[in-house]
């Protein structure tokens, strides 16, 4: 394959991208539009109490573990200094373009290669040739806000309405109004930063959903419950395999009372009924969107009254310095931050290339969430909703390196396109429509992996999967399979050689 690589995207899918294909001797530039690498864990997007869902060893590419000092939940920070060790440690740091935005990204069917158009923070703009490209810039790419009626009246009064990932400063709350919108974990996380300096905090949760306590009675670590093959097996994959066919048929009811013991533990340990904010659905419906930790303090501010949650409601108009709900209550506002979610968007594409990759309702389709069937040279890695989201990156990786090379059997065309619509449509079932465009993956980033791994036939060994049923996911598991893809490629090398 051609050895030019062009990645956008410098989070945790564009940087292990580019260590496993600079690994495999090709040349990479990672083009990054922020100052500095880390994705949303940029210090650009980082909002106040920002930690990882995940704790620290279940969130560590396999051969650079993080340091022992942080934390069990990193901070943002954190993260960012990690993933900036990870480029440095790699000796591909310098290999990164910081502050370069790709403008334009263009296919040339004559000489089979990709032109980007890019242009840096300083103004400059130039273009770079590419054999692939790897589009890596995340599913959290672009914030999205709701258009509210009003917005002009209120801003114009000195309101400012922003996102969780704009809202940087905790400073800026000082003896204001609070109004945050969205009961995910950005909101509450937000939220629950903000009490101790606002004039009041005010979250508008249009729709309660469950949220899993960082250990159980205070004592579990939700890592043995959640961050296993049986807690990913709880819930029901497109297709059932192995042990799963026994949770999701004769051993059903053990796995029900299983789900129902947990969600009884919840709902007691966080006092949802008491305080009014019990979901009233059953805690499987965790898989049906992503799944959201409780924010320490969170909910004991709510039951203090330090904080409160208007639940099944949402901003109907803004005016200076109030917003009006869909119940027609009234609120002070100064500060509206909206825990709105993202657009998944790649606006360096031109219409036609697009269309290639979307369907009309804006949905990916991508085989095996990375490879579009219709536009050549081209892939995307990190655009899924994982648990696990920096190993599917680093085992997708792999995965190109050897689709690429040619060493995959791909299914015919229209068996892979028949499993995109398949899934889209599995998605949108559990989802109830919120899928990410397509590349939800939660809870179930174990299976994508394994099936990146039976495609490329570099399987994880019998006895680790067993003791992953019982014991969390951790980096370290996957360590040995960059070099045993590496010897491979080199033995067929020197077999190639051999024979010439």
């Amino acid at each position: 394959m051609g050895s030019r690589v062009g990645i956008i995207g410098a989070g945790f899918a564009g940087l292990s991208t580019a260590k496993v294909f600079k690994t495999f001797g090709l040349n990479v530039t990672v083009m990054e539009k922020e100052p500095d690498v880390g994705g949303v864990w940029s210090a650009s997007r980082r909002y106040p109490g920002l930690t990882t869902q995940n704790p620290r060893t279940t969130y560590e590419l396999s051969d650079y573990p993080m340091p022992s000092s942080y934390p069990e939940w990193p901070s943002g920070e954190q993260v960012q200094a990690y993933l900036q060790s990870y480029a440095e440690h790699f000796s591909f740091d310098h290999d990164i373009m910081l502050n370069t935005t790709v403008t334009r990204a263009q296919f040339d069917n004559v000489t089979e290669t990709w032109t980007l158009a890019i242009e840096q923070a300083s103004g400059e703009a130039t273009q770079l040739v590419f054999d692939r490209l790897i589009v890596c810039n995340g599913i959290f790419s672009i914030p999205f806000i709701p258009d509210y009626r009003g917005v002009d009246a209120f801003t114009g009064a000195g309101g400012r309405i922003c996102h969780t990932s704009e809202f940087t400063n905790i400073d800026d709350a000082i003896d204001k109004h609070v109004v945050i919108v969205g009961y995910g974990k950005s909101s509450c996380d937000v939220a629950n930063a903000t009490v101790a300096t606002s004039a009041s905090t005010t979250v508008l949760a249009r729709n309660l959903i469950w949220k899993i306590p960082k250990k159980l009675k205070n004592i579990v670590n939700f890592k043995y419950l959640f961050l296993t093959r049986l807690g990913e097996g709880l819930f029901r994959y497109i297709r059932l395999r192995g042990f799963d066919k026994f949770l999701h048929g004769v051993g059903l009811p053990i796995r029900n009372a299983l789900l129902g013991s947990v969600e009884s533990v919840v709902e007691k340990q966080l006092h949802l009924r008491e305080i009014g904010l019990h979901p009233e659905k059953p805690l499987e419906t965790i898989a049906r969107s992503t799944v959201s930790l409780v924010t320490e303090g969170f909910y004991e501010n709510v039951a203090d009254g330090n904080l409160s949650v208007r639940k099944h409601t949402q901003i109907a108009e803004l005016r200076a310095g109030e917003v009006v709900l869909s119940t027609g209550e009234v609120i002070p506002a100064d500060v509206i931050i909206c825990g709105t979610g993202w657009k998944q968007l790649v606006p360096f594409f031109d219409a036609q290339t697009t269309s290639r990759i979307t369907d009309a309702q804006g949905n990916f389709r991508l085989y095996r969430s990375m490879l579009p069937l219709d536009v050549p040279a081209l892939a995307f890695n990190g655009y899924n909703s994982s648990f696990f989201s920096q190993l599917s990156a680093e085992i997708g990786a792999l995965w190109l390196i050897e689709y690429f090379s040619g060493n995959i059997s791909l299914p015919a065309d229209s068996h892979m396109r028949a499993d995109i619509d398949a899934r889209l449509a599995w998605m949108e079932q559990r989802t109830d429509g919120k899928h990410s465009k397509g590349t939800n993956i939660i809870p179930f980033s174990v299976h994508q992996i394994d099936e990146f791994l039976g495609d490329i036939n570099l399987p994880l060994g019998a006895l680790k999967r067993f003791s992953q049923w019982f014991m969390p996911v951790v980096g370290p598991d996957y360590r040995s399979l960059t070099k045993r893809l590496l010897a491979r490629h080199q033995a067929a090398s020197n077999k190639q050689s051999g024979a010439m």
